[in-house]
């Protein structure tokens, strides 16, 4: 008998091989477990144009993957971050902040579960973190991490103000001396 198999069986074959096998094979097990139906020319036809219409929907999300990677093999992510005496950050940027960052500033929705970031980003730099967006569709996204210039600015001001402390204190002990 004729059949065309609806899902995997092991040892017989994949969804959609059309397959012969012995007539009590097919009636007393895979039908009914709706495993296969008849090869009846009608289902033949039936098949035809299931293979036709997956082969296009694969071909447009192919598509629509190699664009979006495209667009995020161009994007280039600044983040400014805080950070302590000699460049240490006071937190990390993770996959998750990436992710929030290309939907807010490049309007890019993406999982965060598809960024390849191994650990968090824990240092000033530029890094290139990988995005699989579909297997072998894997474009780098370009994440630079400077430090924030109001933090910076403020760690200024603080290692002067001990200093004008200092000058203050030792003119008040001028004046008290005179």
């Amino acid at each position: 008998m004729k059949v065309i198999l609806l899902q995997e069986v092991p040892g017989l074959g994949k969804p959609g091989d059309v397959k012969e096998v012995a007539n009590g094979y097919a009636r007393n097990f895979l039908l009914p477990r709706h495993m296969v139906t008849a090869a009846t020319p009608g289902e033949l036809a039936n098949l035809q144009q299931r293979v036709v219409s997956a082969q296009r929907r694969t071909e447009k999300q192919r598509q629509e993957h190699e664009s979006l990677a495209t667009k995020l093999a161009e994007v280039t992510l600044t983040f400014a971050v805080r950070v302590g005496r000699g460049d240490r950050l006071y937190g990390s940027v993770t996959s998750q902040d990436i992710a929030n960052a290309l939907e807010e500033q490049e309007h890019l929705s993406v999982d965060r579960r598809t960024i390849l970031l191994r650990e968090p980003i824990r240092t000033l730099g530029t890094f290139e973190v990988p995005v699989r967006i579909a297997p072998k569709v894997e474009p780098k996204v370009k994440v630079t991490l400077v430090a924030s210039q109001e933090l910076a600015a403020a760690e200024q001001v603080e290692l002067e103000a001990p200093a004008v402390a200092e000058a203050t204190e030792d003119e008040e002990a001028v004046s008290e001396e005179e």
